[in-house]
Formats: structure tokens, sequence, C-alpha cells
């Protein structure tokens, strides 16, 4: 089978999120990485995309050159992955849909509702794939969480629990540092820090893994930075469309602890516990027995787990290992699209533009909340 076209727009040279989606691409032989605009500075784009491997006629000194010259080609991409800053989430991810592309859109997908809305219609219209980068709903344990809750072993959920809190904002004296400083600037960030930066990963996997969209929000928003026009911490309670009870604390003055992204979640007949940073274990206690240890990898998971799985039990897999099961999902159904084919179920576990639309409506309403006092404000 031939190879999908795959460009990439961003995630250049520095960039904290490009080496995960240029290796977790190609991974599984789904996509030839063949097209990119990586870079704001248009010689450093061009430059860095070459020493990627790419040809030159291929390497674009910015993505409105990429469109253009991209929509023209015979060998036309099938899929193209937005890593920009998050103002200009919206107007590209916008112009290559229209264009006739799908779109993989890193997090968050927008800066308001309205544009997020945008998106879903555009994504409706043209019949494009708009997905969004919530990666880590890609780890096997994830989804092995996620199948668990769907067949009923925990019973009704009751609880979710999520947190995704480190010590990454800590530094006061980082108050100039650009990697940081953007971060908490309305202009670039839109219209919360932490929450859109870290938060939003939390409030997805709760949602992916119970199955259940948030109703409801009350917020306490912090500044443990006083400087800072955004806040860098979140201490948030939620309700969830059937009744479950939502946690979430999301920060970036958690000095100590390195990642913090971690997800309970506990119903009628069990609790489950999983943490980014030991992402092959999944703790799981049925109602009145021992804990027990499930592992990636092993033979007793859900199809959807071991479908996620590539390396044999007791050998680590990683954060481009998730990703990598987002693009063989986009692989599996841009492929089946192109064939006129229904794709496996299980591929259609990517984050959808209507999943980040929806957690642009939540940090909406917790903005709103922690603005009012704290007060629940509806999604």
């Amino acid at each position: 089978m031939k190879k999908l076209g795959w460009g990439l727009v961003g995630g250049g040279e520095g960039s904290q999120i490009g080496f995960a989606h240029r290796a977790g691409s190609v991974i599984d032989g789904k996509f030839q990485f063949v097209a990119g605009a990586m870079d704001i500075d248009p010689k450093r784009a061009v430059e860095f995309g070459m020493a990627q491997g790419l040809d030159k006629d291929r390497s674009y000194s910015d993505w409105q050159e990429m469109l253009e010259k991209e929509k023209n080609r015979d060998e036309r991409l099938h899929l193209v992955t937005v890593a920009t800053p998050n103002v200009t989430h919206h107007t590209i991810s916008k112009a290559f849909m229209e264009a006739g592309f799908h779109v993989l859109c890193e997090k968050p997908m927008t800066m308001t509702v309205e544009e997020a809305k945008d998106l879903v219609e555009v994504s409706k219209k043209t019949g494009q794939i708009c997905a969004v980068n919530y990666g880590y709903t890609g780890y096997p344990m994830v989804r092995q969480m996620r199948s668990m809750v769907d067949i009923g072993d925990l019973g009704a959920i009751r609880v979710v629990v999520a947190e995704f809190a480190g010590g990454f904002m800590a530094d006061a004296k980082d108050a100039e540092n650009p990697r940081v400083r953007w971060r908490f600037d309305p202009t670039q960030a839109g219209m919360a820090a932490v929450t859109v930066d870290c938060g939003i990963h939390a409030l997805h996997m709760a949602c992916f893994v119970t199955g259940q969209k948030v109703v409801s929000v009350s917020s306490d928003f912090g500044h443990g930075i006083k400087s800072r026009q955004l806040e860098d911490d979140n201490l948030s309670a939620f309700r969830m469309r059937h009744g479950t009870i939502g946690r979430l604390w999301t920060s970036g003055l958690a000095i100590g602890r390195t990642h913090g992204l971690t997800l309970q979640v506990f119903g009628e007949t069990g609790g489950l516990r999983w943490t980014q940073e030991q992402p092959n274990q999944l703790f799981w206690t049925p109602l009145n027995q021992p804990t027990q240890l499930l592992e990636r990898g092993g033979n007793h998971l859900s199809k959807a787990a071991q479908r996620a799985n590539r390396i044999t039990l007791g050998h680590p897999e990683g954060m481009v290992m998730a990703f990598a099961n987002l693009y063989r999902d986009l692989g599996d159904t841009i492929t089946a699209m192109n064939e006129g084919n229904r794709p496996d179920e299980l591929a259609g576990w990517y984050p959808s533009v209507e999943d980040g639309c929806h957690s642009i409506e939540i940090v909406q309403a917790m903005v709103q909340s922690a603005k009012r006092g704290s007060i629940w404000v509806k999604v």
C-alpha cells in the first residue's frame, strides 16, 4: 500500500513538540513526511526542512507558500499537522481544510469558542477531518481504561479526578523567557494559560475515558506569580452529563512534580488509576478486592489496548508511541475514506474537531466562573 503524504506546519528546530510529531507520524508506515513550513523565519524554515530530508521544492518558507503550492500538486498531501502558536491554529487549519486537506491541529484547537465552532462547520462542509492532538489518549493503558468503562467493569462512574500539575512554570525569573512568557500573554495564548496549556489534556482525558461531556464547572484561578496576566493554577469542580462528579487540578507551580498528568476514575464496582510518567501500568481495584497491576502488552487486555501496543511486555513505550497511535488512527481512517470503505471502529478513537470544540467550551466556562467568584457556570 502506498504511504499517505504528510506535511508539518510549525514544529521546527527547538520546538517542544515537533520531534514527537515527525517521529510518531511515520512509525507505522502509514505516512511519509514530504512537505513542511516549520519555522517563523523563512530562511530557517527552508533550511530545517531540508535538514529533515525534505526536497528543496517542498521545504517552504511559510505556511501560505506551502498551501498554495501543495494544493496544485498531482501527488497531494493527505494530512497536514498544525503545530504553531495557539493564535494561528484557527486560520491555518481552516485554510488547509478549505483547500481539501485533512488536518491534525495541536491543542488548544482555537483561541475562542466562536473559532472552534467555525472549524466544526468547515469540517462538516468540506468533509475534511480536523483532529486535535490530545496525544496522551493514544497510550495503550488509557485506551484500556476507556474499554473497561465501556463494558461496565466499574459500573456507573461516580467520580473522576484529573490532574496535570508540575513545576514547569514556577520560576519567577522566567518572566522574560520567550518560551514561557507567551503562555501568559492573552494575545498569544488566549483566554487562559495553564488551563489551555496543560489542564485541557486532563479534561479531555476525563471525557475520553468516561465517554461523557462536561455540563457545568466551578473554578478558582490562581496567580502564584503575581505579574502574570493569566492563571498559573486552576482548581475546578465539574459535573458530567450522566451525573459523574469531576475534579481538576492543573498548575505550573507544583515544584517537585515532574509532569503530573494523572487520571483516577471511581465507579460503583471498582476504581482505576493511571499516571503518564509510568504509562505502562494501570492500577485496577475491584470493589472489596485487592488492587491489581495491569501491564501494557498483557494478552488479557482489551482489543483497543492491544491494537495500541507495539512492544512486548516489560519494555517501555512512551509519548512518541502514543502520538503514533493517533497517526495510525488517522491513517487508517483516511485510507478507508479514499477507498470508499468503512474504517475500523477503533480507528475512530482519535480526538475529533467536536472534542476540540468541547474543550474550548469548558475552558470558557471555567474562565467565566473564576471571574465571577467560582460560581457554577453551564458549559
